[in-house]
């Protein structure tokens, strides 16, 4: 299990509520960001968007534009997912790690959060990734093994996550094989929805957008 406060970076760029909204645009353009955490001194106050930033009066400090600041963060014990979340939900450059005194401990960037998912998906192991969509009733991971296992392949990673949206079940597949039609037939035939699927190929080519595809499509 990989926790919050194994991936932070505590070499990031913050800036203070009483930089100017010019230095803060500055130093944001300068960084290749869009988002960046607030201090008073250690204390944590929220994450500003560049977009607000444009908006405002260069000349005033960010303690002007407060109420606009994002009042997201996870700590250290948090599991990554959290993290994750809300890194795709506000879609922030960083996601602030934060202590019991609501003081900043680091920053998770987004690309090491990428990473840790592709890990958690089995992206470096050969084979293929699928996603099943069903009502929570219909769950049964035993039978989905078989399914898998009548095709002559392994599931080496099995996920659930619930969409909010709908309700539905969102199960995530990763197995050892890297042609999975007959697995695919096999999941229609027993009148399973295959929503997503990719293969070896896209995780070579196109590991990024196809993780960041997945990770909007499931609004983790």
């Amino acid at each position: 299990m990989t926790f919050c406060s194994q991936l932070l970076d505590h070499d990031f760029r913050v800036l203070s509520v009483h930089d100017t909204v010019a230095q803060a645009i500055e130093i944001m353009e300068a960084e290749h960001v869009f988002t960046m955490p607030v201090l008073d001194g250690q204390l944590f106050l929220g994450v500003v968007e560049l977009d607000d930033l444009q908006s405002a009066p260069l000349q005033d400090e960010l303690e002007s534009i407060q109420p606009l600041f994002l009042k997201v963060s996870v700590r250290a014990l948090d599991h990554f997912i959290q993290a994750l979340r809300l890194r795709s939900k506000y879609q922030l450059d960083i996601v602030p790690v934060l202590n019991e005194q609501q003081e900043l401990e680091g920053v998770i960037e987004s690309s090491r959060l990428l990473d840790q998912a592709s890990q958690l998906l089995g992206a470096e192991e050969q084979g293929s990734l699928l996603i099943l969509g069903m009502p929570r009733t219909d769950y049964a991971p035993g039978e989905i093994n078989r399914l898998v296992e009548s095709n002559d392949a392994t599931i080496m990673n099995m996920n659930a996550v619930t969409d909010p949206a709908t309700g539905m079940l969102q199960v995530m597949l990763r197995v050892n094989k890297e042609d999975i039609s007959g697995i695919i037939a096999t999941f229609q035939r027993y009148e399973y929805k295959v929503v997503y699927h990719f293969g070896e190929e896209a995780f070579d080519n196109t590991l990024q957008n196809n993780l960041e595809h997945l990770f909007n499509y499931l609004n983790i």
